[in-house]
């Protein structure tokens, strides 16, 4: 409906989708958290200083931003938030969670694929006052998402607490 990616766009989102791992992509396989016929989630390539860990929920079929997005998927999508949400609350023992999208480029959307952030919040962080994330490596990512992965998979088993957030604690 209302499209801005460029003629010949490579959607990263679509390449992770398909299993595919090239330039065009900086995210991996092994930041996914969770993935179905119809949508998939995954820890995000680029994190905020302060709200590490955050995911993106996606469609894995292309459509380019919320005009396009079909009701049911929307559906899909915000349930899957909620989710996250929730799991992001026992897993990294954050204080509160956003969840945040964008549309076209004047509304700060970077990749022209669909998708919905969302961030662990904490006391006194600077989501906010922080312009943009920086790229964390992948295999600093890949704690955040094995520690996601288990809660989303086998409930609440006793973990390490996000890197750099403390000790192992049990979840009841």
């Amino acid at each position: 409906m209302f499209s801005n990616a460029p003629h010949d766009y490579q959607c990263p989102f679509c390449l992770l989708s398909a299993g595919i791992e090239n330039k065009w992509v900086s995210s991996r396989r092994s930041d996914i958290v969770y993935e179905d016929e119809m949508i998939m989630a995954f820890i995000c390539s680029r994190q905020w200083p302060d709200n590490k860990g955050h995911v993106l929920i996606v469609p894995r079929k292309h459509y380019e931003n919320i005009y396009d997005l079909p009701d049911f998927l929307a559906g899909e999508i915000h349930a899957m938030a909620r989710k996250i949400a929730i799991v992001m609350k026992l897993a990294y023992r954050c204080d509160g969670i956003t969840i945040r999208q964008h549309n076209e480029k004047h509304g700060n959307q970077e990749v022209w694929h669909y998708h919905l952030h969302v961030f662990p919040r904490y006391r006194r962080d600077s989501l906010y006052e922080t312009l943009e994330g920086n790229i964390m490596p992948a295999t600093e990512r890949a704690g955040y998402a094995d520690l996601l992965r288990l809660f989303l998979n086998k409930g609440q088993p006793i973990v390490e607490s996000p890197p750099g957030q403390g000790t192992t604690a049990e979840i009841q």
